[in-house]
């Protein structure tokens, strides 16, 4: 039984088959669902053509549709959700807090930094998203150099303090931009950037952010077994043969590599990375193997239905990191009244 009281986490098999399946029948509204309405039936004959390299007889207009328009932005979406749960579920697990998220150490203001720069430079669209994967990766390095160079603290407490400063120094620094910006160029594309969008993804973003996530991705999945281990106190954790620090930094590095790429190409998109980890943690219970791939599965599940929602309620389209507050704050809130023990 998890803290929940659901006995989700007995049958993990079950849950992860579930999320597939909801999955799936989420991406095929988001191909389907739009100003140009295509039916399912359509979807799959174009994909079906295009796997086969046969024709499919339809209207070239459909084929635009799914392929050139509505597939990256679906399969970014998926990538972006997924990489910022499982950041979140990782963070949360090795700070042992219910509250933290994927931008904790400050990888999010320092993508915004790298990003806003661009813009006010009048960069091109790789170079910003360029500036905004090294500024994710940069504000983490040295939240990280800070901490290792601060002694006699509980080592996580201090990573957490540096992180908060840093992220309100980089906050700073959007403002003053923001501030200098044109206002009839360059600020209003700032702040359309900040609030997060996937309108603009192309195959060509797809093809440099994904492997960076997957990359990210994929220690936290060796290491799955052992980030068990740093919910425990390091004392224990050492006691038990794990190589704390080793573990902790290939969970930062591998967490800030897959969130940065994901900020790089959507812009900061709040709330996946804290919200998804408790719903998946209501199902499978603390376990991280098991957190893991059903908050992978929930957190792109969770944005294809938000972006879907966002370019689909409105005459213009609703910002991601504003729907994503609409809708994760009231979640979360729910999750808080029902839980009925600790996240633990």
């Amino acid at each position: 039984m998890n803290s929940s009281g659901i006995p989700g986490g007995r049958a993990p098999g079950l849950i992860i088959v579930a999320a597939i399946l909801a999955l799936i029948i989420i991406v095929a509204i988001a191909f389907s669902v739009g100003r140009y309405p295509i039916a399912v039936g359509d979807l799959l004959r174009v994909i079906w053509a295009w796997l086969g390299g046969a024709a499919h007889g339809l209207d070239p207009t459909i084929e635009t549709v799914v392929l050139q328009i509505r597939g990256p932005r679906v399969i970014a979406a998926l990538l972006v959700g997924a990489s910022l749960a499982a950041a979140g579920a990782a963070y949360q697990n090795l700070f042992r807090n219910p509250l933290v998220s994927p931008d904790i150490l400050g990888v999010s203001a320092g993508a915004a930094v790298g990003a806003v720069l661009g813009i006010f430079l009048s960069l091109g669209i790789v170079a910003i998203q360029s500036m905004a994967l090294a500024g994710g990766l940069a504000a983490v390095a040295l939240v990280y150099v800070v901490a290792r160079a601060v002694r006699g603290h509980d080592p996580l407490l201090v990573l957490v303090l540096a992180g908060v400063v840093l992220g309100s120094l980089l906050g700073a620094f959007v403002a003053l931009m923001k501030y200098l910006a044109d206002p009839y160029n360059q600020l209003p594309a700032i702040t359309f950037w900040l609030l997060g969008s996937l309108a603009s993804v192309d195959p060509r973003d797809l093809w440099i952010a994904g492997p960076l996530m997957l990359a990210g991705l994929l220690p936290l999945w060796l290491l799955r077994w052992r980030i068990n281990v740093l919910s425990l106190d390091d004392e224990e954790a050492r006691a038990l043969g794990v190589a704390t620090v080793r573990i902790r930094v290939a969970v930062i590095v591998g967490a800030t590599l897959m969130t940065s790429a994901a900020v790089a190409i959507s812009g900061v998109i709040g709330w996946i990375g804290l919200v998804i980890p408790h719903f998946a943690r209501l199902l499978t219970g603390p376990d991280f193997s098991r957190l893991l791939p059903v908050s992978v599965l929930l957190g792109a599940g969770f944005l294809v239905a938000v972006d879907t929602l966002a370019r689909s309620i409105a005459n213009i389209e609703v910002p991601l990191g504003v729907l994503t507050a609409f809708i994760g704050t009231p979640l979360f809130l729910w999750q808080l009244a029902t839980a009925r023990r600790s996240w633990q």
